[in-house]
């Protein structure tokens, strides 16, 4: 008992320096200047692989054709033609006339994730050498393309990427999501590059050249992967280049989620994180602050001593959250929901263990397994066992 005491105590003092670490590192992060691109401003092809309808679409997709940016493209890649993502695009190009903006529809069957498919074919029509790649669901300010842009003034960056700033969440899974979001994975990404420098690029934002991408055997080599964008930005770091991420958060719109929703929503991250980075995964078990301290305040010797457990993980929690979500980030969400910090990472908790033994996941309709990494499609008529 003694042993198992110590041990547990142990593992929630460690919580406790992660918080301490990553409110630091938060602090070291967003007072970074933003490097300004000056008269740099190479032309840019941005590309959008989308299937479906997010929350605000239309105005996601416009937010990408208000830059201030003297040249540019926007072009966006679906499968089929009875999308219903094809009308709102076909308004955005009659709104925005002097936008160039291509829609490619259909995509040839490199591999099997369909998003990864697009981008090989979107990657082959673009008109200019550097690409910036986001998702469907991501929104932004006029000034995204300079500050993207501007790091690749130095020929030693391969990759540019960006931490998500959630936006309009609705229902409480979305709530959730969007507070865990903000106070859980941006510090994560904040720690990785405090500690080591950030070797991977995120959804919201992968911006490279042409060159880069060829050099990693092109879309065509993640055409299988589970988390693409992961992938793109180690594979580039793993051949020398430097994966340079923004003090510039971009907004992702969440869609209404309950709890169901959301659980499996993180499941479905987790498992990502898991097969990508296994290290990093097992490591975050001292993320987990809440369990911890409870079992540590469980444990106590006295009344005293576990209201301390209990009361330095809510302190810390909470400046964590403070500095990387309000602070940091600006964001409104988590001004306004970080009372519910403790109810999220009562779920994140058992979503962390639900992902240690699970490879399957459902993704747009269909269903997976994730093995080493690469997605294995699932039969429809198998789905039913």
């Amino acid at each position: 008992m003694t042993f198992l005491r110590w041990l547990i105590w142990g593992v929630a003092i460690a919580s406790f320096g992660y918080y301490t670490m990553a409110t630091y590192a938060a602090w070291r992060f967003f007072r970074q200047k933003r490097e300004s691109a000056g008269e740099f401003a190479p032309a840019v092809s941005m590309l959008k692989p989308v299937r479906g309808l997010d929350p605000d679409t239309y105005e996601n997709f416009a937010s990408f054709c208000r830059q201030d940016y003297p040249n540019f493209e926007i072009l966006f890649g679906v499968s089929d033609k009875v999308d219903p993502v094809i009308p709102v695009i076909q308004k955005i190009q009659q709104d925005f006339p002097e936008v160039p903006i291509r829609l490619l529809i259909g995509s040839e069957a490199v591999g099997t994730s369909s998003k990864v498919n697009k981008l090989c074919r979107l990657a082959r029509e673009a008109s200019y050498d550097l690409l910036v790649i986001s998702d469907s669901d991501m929104r932004t300010r006029p000034d995204y393309l300079r500050a993207v842009v501007a790091p690749f003034r130095d020929p030693r960056v391969g990759v540019v990427t960006c931490p998500y700033l959630p936006i309009e969440a609705r229902g409480l899974g979305s709530r959730l999501e969007a507070i865990g979001e903000a106070a859980d994975f941006v510090a994560g990404v904040i720690s990785s590059w405090f500690l080591e420098g950030v070797k991977f690029a995120m959804g919201s934002t992968m911006a490279t050249t042409r060159q880069r991408l060829a050099e990693i055997g092109g879309f065509e080599a993640l055409a299988d992967c589970f988390v693409e964008d992961f992938e793109l930005g180690f594979r580039i770091a793993k051949n020398g280049y430097r994966v340079e991420i923004l003090p510039y958060p971009v907004g992702m719109a969440i869609p209404v989620q309950g709890i169901r929703e959301y659980f499996v929503h993180q499941v479905r991250w987790m498992i990502a994180t898991r097969h990508s980075r296994p290290l990093g995964y097992l490591g975050m078990v001292i993320t987990h602050g809440l369990p911890w301290a409870v079992a540590a305040a469980v444990l106590a010797p006295s009344l005293d001593v576990a209201t301390a457990f209990v009361a330095t993980y809510l302190i810390l929690r909470l400046t964590m959250a403070w500095m990387v979500g309000i602070r940091g980030l600006k964001d409104p969400l988590t001004r306004k929901d970080w009372w519910l910090l403790p109810i999220r990472d009562f779920f994140a908790f058992w979503i962390w263990l639900v992902a240690l033994f699970s490879n399957r996941i459902e993704w747009r309709g269909r269903e997976f397994y994730v093995r080493k990494g690469r997605l294995i499609s699932i039969p429809a008529e198998s789905t039913d066992h």
